[in-house]
């Protein structure tokens, strides 16, 4: 089954997940910020990836949410936060309306350039008035995990890049990835994109979120067993011995507990939850 299809089918028992995670979490404040959350989005596979397909497609069904998609025209994986200034190769800059994604076809911009250009060009053009509250960035196709000389994923990320460049321009970001396997699991991601977005939709909506850091989360493909948990932990500075490389499966059958950092977590099977400093690769200097 197409991942893509697979994952609409589920969307509405998602979003009703989602919805009763932030009810619980939530306190009875009357004075919480309330109205729609403006919620820009995009990636580094392209606009017609199914990944931001997903993550688009549930966003709509909450009318609490407005949507704009900014992604580029085609895939620019690897391309970290670099621009077209820096990497011509990605493109022109240039912006069309339209959209391949299934049942969504307002306020989709293909951009001809790198994830960070999408970025860019929608704070320029496309929010006329007031910013969006946060960058959703993902899902991507393929972990991205680490910070590990010679080997990193964090850093060459465009999917993060794009993150970093939205938190650099005063927006809150997150950057979701989702593991390599067999079936990309995209619906696992989707959950914890949600969820993420529920959990800080008031600090959101308030101004309240750190630029300091973007959040990355990686999310593992379960080709056998099942997600064993989520965990906050920092990035990995190494890779260890049992780990091939860091584009190796995800042991979701593994016994190891208490990760200590998200490579460590994510090939254990573990939802990794880390913040990654906004300026690390000096993103925030190159755009001043």
């Amino acid at each position: 089954m197409n991942p893509t299809n697979r994952v609409s089918t589920v969307l509405p028992l998602i979003l009703g997940t989602a919805l009763s995670l932030l009810a619980a979490c939530s306190d009875d404040s009357t004075t919480a910020p309330t109205g729609p959350l403006r919620i820009l989005v995009t990636n580094d596979d392209g606009v017609g990836a199914p990944g931001i397909d997903a993550v688009v497609e549930a966003l709509i069904l909450d009318p609490s949410n407005e949507v704009i998609v900014s992604a580029p025209a085609e895939g620019r994986s690897g391309t970290a936060d670099n621009t077209i200034e820096t990497a011509p190769s990605c493109g022109t800059g240039a912006a069309d309306p339209g959209s391949t994604m299934s049942g969504y076809t307002e306020d989709v911009w293909a951009v001809d350039g790198c994830p960070a250009d999408s970025v860019l060009y929608a704070l320029a053009n496309l929010y006329p008035n007031d910013p969006p509250h946060v960058i959703l960035s993902g899902i991507n196709e393929g972990q991205n995990v680490g910070f590990v000389s010679g080997g990193t994923l964090s850093q060459i990320s465009g999917t993060v890049g794009a993150a970093k460049t939205g938190a650099c321009s005063g927006v809150p970001a997150l950057a979701s990835s989702q593991g390599e396997g067999e079936d990309i699991d995209y619906e696992s991601g989707l959950v914890e994109v949600l969820r993420w977005l529920e959990a800080n939709r008031g600090a959101l909506l308030a101004g309240q979120l750190s630029l300091d850091n973007i959040t990355s989360i990686n999310i593992p493909t379960c080709d056998t067993g099942v997600i064993r948990g989520r965990v906050e932990v920092p990035l990995g500075t190494t890779i260890p011995d049992y780990v091939p490389s860091l584009l190796a499966p995800q042991d979701c059958e593994s016994t190891l507990e208490n990760p200590q950092d998200d490579v460590e977590a994510f090939f254990n099977g573990f939802v990794a939850v880390t913040p990654v400093p906004s300026n690390s690769n000096d993103t925030c200097d190159k755009l001043n």
